[in-house]
Formats: C-alpha cells, sequence, structure tokens
C-alpha cells in the first residue's frame, strides 16, 4: 500500500513520505495480529511521535519565553543557542519555523546572542534555507536576518557576507506580500547602518523592487518599503539619485495624502532625505508638487508626521532663494511657526531651523518670518529650552533674521533676546558650538541695531569682545538724533559708559570718545567716575569770601 501511494503520487517531500510509511504500519498493525514484532513496531512509533512531541514543546516554549526581556539571560546560559541550531534542519517545518522565530527574538533582545548567531555559524545555515522553504519560514528567517543586523554595522556586514542579499531581493519577488515585507524590513536594517551597507543593498538590485512593493495595496507593506527608501537615501547624493532615477519620487508623493498615520511617517523621512543632499534632488521632490500638499500635515495629529513635515521643509528651503522663496509663496512661514510654537526639545528644531535657513537669504524672506511672527516663536525657544543643540540652533535662527537691516534687527531686539545671547556667549560651561552661534548671532545683530534702549541693558554686563559692538552703534546713532541723546542722559546710559574701562588705542576706548564727543564736556565729567569726590573736595577747599 505504502509503495502503491509513492509510486502513484510520486511524493518527494521527506516529511510527507514518514507520514504515509507511519500511517502504512499503522493500518497494518491495526489489521494483523498482534505479535512481539507488532508491539516492537508500536513501541518504536511511539517514541518517534513522543520524539517530535518533544521538539515541538520545546521550540514553542523557548520562543515564548524569548518574547519576554527577563527571561533572555537565563535562555543564554542555559546554552539555547546551541540547543536550537539543529532544530533550523529539522525534517518538520513548523519546528524549523519556530526555532527560527525563537533564535529571532532571542538576537533581537541581545547584541551578544546576535553575534552568537554570527559566531555560530548559523547564517549561511538559514540563507541557504530561505530559497527552498514555504512562506512562513521565510518570514521567520527574514525575521533572524533582521534583528541580527540591527545591531551594529559589523553584525549587518557579517549577513551581507553570508549571502543573505541575493536571497532576501528575491523574496521582494514573492507572492506573498508578507514574505515582501519581511525582506523589505531586513534590507532596511543592513542599508541603515553605512553609506557601503546601503550601497551593497542598491548593488544586489533591491531598489526597483522595493518601489514596485510600495505600489502593493497592502498598508504595512507600503510603509516598510518607504521605511526602507529613506534608509538607502540618507547616506549620500549618489545613494539618493539611485532612488531617484528609479522613479520613487512620484510614488512617494502619491502617499502624502493617505489617512495612515505610520505610512505617513515614513513617506515625508524619505522624501526629505533625498532632498537634503543638493539642489537637484531637492528640485526633484519640489517637481512632485508636495507643496502646499504637506503643509496641513503640520497639524497632524501624530507628533512624527508632524516632525517629518518640518524636516522635509527645512530639507527643501535651506538649499537656494528660489526653494525658500517657493515655501513662502504656499504659506510655509506661517505653518511652521504655528508647528514651532506647539511643540518642544527635539520635534521643534526642524521648523527652528527651516526659519532661519528662509530667513538667511535675504532681507524680504527674512522679514516674512518677522510678517509670521516667527522672532516670538525663536525667543521663546532660546528662553524655554534646555538642550544647548537647540539653543545653538535658536540663536543661529535668530542671528539670521537680525543681520540685514536696521529694521530686522529692531524686530529682533525688542523681543528682549540679546540678554540673552550674552548669556549664552558668556556662560561658563556650555559647550563651544553654542557659544559660538550665539557669539555670532549677537555681533549679527549688534552691527545692524539702532534701537538705543534695548542695546542700553548690555553697557554693564558685556565683555569687551561684545561691548566694542554696542558702543559702536551708539557712536554711528548719538551724533545725528538729539532726543536719542537726552534719553541716553536721562536713562543713565551716559554714565554707564563712563565707567566702561577700555584699553588705550583699542576700538572699543575710540568708541566711548566718540559717544562722549556728542555731549557738552561739563555733562561728561559729570557723569564720570569720581566727579561727586572731586566736586566734595572742591568744597572742602574752598575758601568763602568774608563779608564786611
Amino acid at each position: 500500500f505504502f509503495f502503491f501511494l509513492v509510486c502513484e503520487t510520486q511524493i518527494q517531500d521527506t516529511a510527507c513520505l514518514a507520514t504515509l510509511l507511519f500511517l502504512s504500519i499503522r493500518c497494518v498493525s491495526s489489521n494483523a495480529p498482534c505479535s512481539p514484532f507488532r508491539m516492537a513496531q508500536k513501541q518504536i512509533l511511539n517514541a518517534f511521535e513522543n520524539y517530535q512531541k518533544a521538539r515541538t514543546t520545546f521550540v514553542q516554549t523557548v520562543a515564548d519565553l524569548a518574547s519576554r526581556p527577563q527571561n533572555i539571560d537565563v535562555l543564554q546560559n542555559a546554552g539555547v543557542m546551541a540547543l536550537l541550531r539543529p532544530l533550523l534542519l529539522d525534517t518538520v517545518p513548523s519546528i524549523q519555523q519556530t526555532a527560527a522565530i525563537a533564535l529571532g527574538r532571542l538576537a533581537q533582545a541581545k547584541d551578544e546572542l546576535a553575534a552568537a548567531v554570527v559566531t555560530g555559524d548559523i547564517l549561511p545555515q538559514l540563507v541557504y534555507s530561505l530559497a527552498e522553504q514555504n512562506r512562513h519560514y521565510k518570514k521567520a528567517v527574514a525575521f533572524v536576518l533582521r534583528t541580527v543586523a540591527k545591531h551594529s554595522p559589523e553584525l549587518a556586514q557579517a549577513v551581507v557576507d553570508s549571502g543573505a542579499l541575493d536571497a532576501l531581493v528575491t523574496c521582494l519577488e514573492d507572492f506573498d506580500p508578507t514574505v515582501k515585507e519581511a525582506s523589505a524590513w531586513a534590507l532596511g536594517y543592513i542599508a541603515k547602518h553605512t553609506q557601503e551597507l546601503a550601497q551593497s543593498v542598491v548593488d544586489a538590485g533591491a531598489v526597483p523592487l522595493l518601489i514596485l512593493s510600495l505600489q502593493e495595496p497592502e498598508i504595512s507593506l507600503k510603509r516598510i518599503c518607504a521605511s526602507t527608501l529613506s534608509d538607502i537615501s540618507k547616506h549620500t547624493p549618489d545613494l539618493a539619485q539611485t532612488v531617484v532615477d528609479a522613479g520613487a519620487v512620484p510614488y512617494l508623493a502619491q502617499l502624502i495624502d493617505n489617512a495612515d498615520a505610520k505610512l505617513k511617517r515614513q513617506v515625508f523621512s524619505a522624501l526629505s532625505q533625498i532632498a537634503k543632499h543638493t539642489v537637484e534632488l531637492a528640485e526633484v521632490v519640489v517637481e512632485a508638487e508636495v507643496f502646499p500638499a504637506v503643509l496641513p500635515s503640520l497639524r497632524d495629529s501624530d507628533e512624527y508626521v508632524r516632525k517629518n513635515v518640518a524636516s522635509l521643509i527645512r530639507e527643501v528651503c535651506k538649499h537656494t532663494t528660489e526653494l525658500a522663496q517657493l515655501v513662502v509663496n504656499c504659506g510655509g512661514v506661517a505653518a511652521v511657526v504655528d508647528y514651532t510654537n506647539g511643540c518642544k526639545d527635539a520635534a521643534s528644531m526642524p521648523g527652528v531651523m527651516a526659519l532661519g535657513y528662509i530667513a538667511s537669504f535675504g532681507e524680504r524672506l527674512a522679514m516674512s518670518v518677522i510678517v509670521s511672527q516667527g522672532v516670538p516663536t525663536l525667543a521663546n525657544c532660546l528662553k524655554t529650552e534646555t538642550n544647548e543643540q537647540y539653543l545653538a540652533a535658536a540663536a543661529w535662527s535668530l542671528g539670521q533674521v537680525g543681520r540685514h537691516t536696521p529694521e530686522h534687527a529692531r524686530h529682533v531686539a525688542e523681543a528682549n533676546v540679546l540678554p540673552e545671547l550674552l548669556l549664552l556667549a558668556t556662560k561658563e560651561g556650555t559647550s563651544d558650538d553654542l557659544q559660538n552661534k550665539a557669539s555670532r548671532a549677537l555681533k549679527n545683530i549688534l552691527e545692524k541695531c539702532t534701537s538705543l534702549p534695548a542695546l542700553e541693558s548690555l553697557l554693564t554686563t558685556a565683555p569687551p569682545s561684545i561691548l566694542k559692538h554696542v558702543t559702536a552703534q551708539f557712536a554711528k546713532v548719538l551724533p545725528n538724533d538729539p532726543k536719542a541723546r537726552r534719553n541716553f542722559v536721562a536713562s543713565g546710559g551716559l554714565k554707564k559708559v563712563q565707567d566702561i574701562q577700555a584699553e588705550p588705542g583699542s576700538d572699543l576706548a575710540e568708541s566711548v570718545a566718540a559717544i562722549n564727543a556728542c555731549f557738552p564736556e561739563e555733562i561728561v565729567k559729570h557723569f564720570s567716575p569720581g566727579f561727586s569726590e572731586t566736586l566734595l573736595e572742591r568744597v572742602d577747599n574752598y575758601q568763602p569770601q568774608q563779608t564786611a
């Protein structure tokens, strides 16, 4: 009966043949009278049944235990890796698949276990069987490859060296979308680390297949493909150009209005990673008509969608005046200001930088930031943020707004940011980058600022390196403005100038002399240090005339 079935059905699978043999023997055993031989057969078959059940129970239990972080160290100490390895070649497909899942969960939890997968020569074994197994096993193997590659460039390179790229790219052509998703995810974790690894993914022919998968109806597959394209594009202009040349941008642009927030996160990330490298790549993104379509997403309920849209705007407008003007013309500045007002910490960074880039290209663009109430927004960031990186970005952007004309500088100075910038530029313990950006921004604003009340507060607190710029502005304005001279005396500004100790012949000394020249000599003497003592001394030495 057994041989008849084999010949008629031409079964090749070992597991199926073993099952048929087992059933045939059971049938014969059930119809034949009991004998010692039949009893031995039954015992043997029961032993094999129990062994299979034990293997199944073991891998299922390990897979379940590996899903909980508190169990990982115990499993590692028990030598679970060595026990799982032979089960990857088990004759029962379900055991193979569950063993691979357990292995992936262990590798995901700890980089030491991921390294053990590499050193234990498990990767070639997985890659070899990837092309020959069912879809469930393919997904499990892709999961293992992803969890190994995610930890470091070295482990990702080990995955590449095992020949996994070709097998993973082949899986992108699989009929089952879940297999494509698992493969694309593994490729993304390989590509994200370095330029060389991303180039290896490109050389394996993954990009065209990722774009084809991006057009599939499954939302989860679209997410992973967009994420992988983003990971490839982020490294160099050449890699981003490869993605563009394969036609990815139009398909990504079509997805910006999708209702799925997680998909939009990856789409906006991919577009920003493409646009950031060169003017030409940014123009390709713009030509896909993403503006002003992306602006409503700055008010999306998902914070990562909002942040990635702000990042896209920043990467586009930083390149040229024309691209910055395009963002302004479509209402981008007001939208970015509203976005920045509604967030803090890392989420505010793209908006702050975008405002600075727009303002840097000219007077009109900087004025558009001022008109859209961008200066109070930047000033608030400067006063409320604590992270030095964000403070440096806010200081730089304020400097870009205020450096153009006295009108621009006045708007910035009236936001009362000059003392804050001075504090950041001189505060001990802050990073060199923050000090340099704050100092440069302060100097840029001071060189154009003619709002003397805003400058007076710096006369007593600024160090000589900053003070020379402050006094230079007073020396420019006071000679031509009688009202300003009167206010300067009444507010105590002239007295503050007399308290400045400047080295003879320095720029600061020349500015102080120019300020003093704007006032009568007796007024200057009146506010000079020690003048009151001089008066008292004259009183003491004065001899009144005797009256007759």
